[in-house]
C-alpha cells in the first residue's frame, strides 16, 4: 500500500511560510534602516513587485496582501512613480503579475502607472524581467519590492546583475498593525482576467525540484549583456 503522504508535505510548507513569517518580522529593524536610504534616494521612475499565489479560496494570504499594501503606500508617498507587477501562472492558473496589477487598480493606483510583467516564474526572474520590461519603458531608476527576506535572498543576485536596482523591504507595521484583521484590507476582486489558457500546467509538475531550485538561483535566464 503506498503510503499518503499529503499531509506530512503539508506540514512542512506550513512550517515553511511560519518561519518566512517569523524572519520577516524579526528583519524590521533592516528594512526600517533600508527605508531610509531609499526616501533620500526617492522618487524612482519605476519599482518591480515581486509576485506570488493570491492564496487559497479567492482570499489573499498575509504576504501578499502586504505587497499589494506596500506598493501603494510607496506610491501614495511619492517614492516611485510607477509599479511592475512581475509573475506568470506558476502555481495556480492566474498570471500573478496580471492579478496583482488588477489588485492595484482596485486600491485605487492610478492603472495608467501600473504594470504587469507576465514571464517569470522565479524571484531572480521577477527582478531581472521587470528590469528588462522598465528599461524597454525608458525607466532608469529602480527599485525592487519584496518582504525583508525575500530581499536578502537576493542580495548576491542584485549585486551582480541588477546592480543599479534599489532593494525596498516591507516595512509591516506601515501597512499591516494587526495581522489578525489582513484579511479585511484588501478589496473584492474578479481575478478572471488573469486567468492562464487552457494549457496552463502547474510549474511543479512542469520542472523537478532540483530545476525550480535552479530557476530561484536564476540559472533558467538568459542574460542579455
Amino acid at each position: 500500500m503506498q503510503k499518503d503522504l499529503s499531509k506530512p508535505i503539508q506540514l512542512i510548507v506550513l512550517a515553511f511560510v511560519a518561519l518566512l513569517i517569523t524572519t520577516a518580522c524579526g528583519s524590521q529593524k533592516y528594512a526600517r534602516k533600508e527605508f531610509v536610504k531609499v526616501r533620500k534616494e526617492a522618487p524612482y521612475d519605476v519599482i518591480i513587485v515581486t509576485g506570488l499565489p493570491f492564496g487559497t479560496a479567492q482570499e489573499p494570504g498575509l504576504i501578499f496582501t502586504a505587497r499589494m499594501l506596500w506598493s501603494k503606500y510607496l506610491y501614495d508617498h511619492h517614492i516611485t512613480k510607477n509599479i511592475i507587477y512581475s509573475g506568470s501562472a506558476v502555481s495556480t492558473p492566474y498570471y500573478e503579475g496580471k492579478l496583482m496589477k488588477i489588485m492595484a487598480d482596485s486600491l485605487g493606483i492610478p492603472s495608467d502607472h501600473t504594470f504587469s510583467e507576465i514571464k517569470a516564474e522565479h524571484t531572480t526572474e521577477n527582478v531581472y524581467y521587470g528590469m528588462k520590461m522598465a528599461h524597454k519603458m525608458g525607466f532608469k531608476k529602480t527599485g525592487v519590492a519584496a518582504d525583508p527576506f525575500q530581499i536578502k535572498m537576493l542580495g548576491k543576485f542584485l549585486k551582480v546583475r541588477c546592480q543599479n536596482m534599489t532593494p525596498i523591504p516591507i516595512i509591516y507595521d506601515s501597512v499591516i498593525p494587526d495581522r489578525r484583521t489582513y484579511q479585511t484590507l484588501l478589496p473584492k476582486i474578479d481575478i478572471r482576467g488573469a486567468a492562464a489558457d487552457s494549457t496552463y500546467i502547474q510549474l511543479a509538475e512542469r520542472e523537478s525540484f532540483s530545476e525550480r531550485w535552479r530557476g530561484t538561483r536564476g540559472k533558467h535566464i538568459k542574460f542579455e549583456e
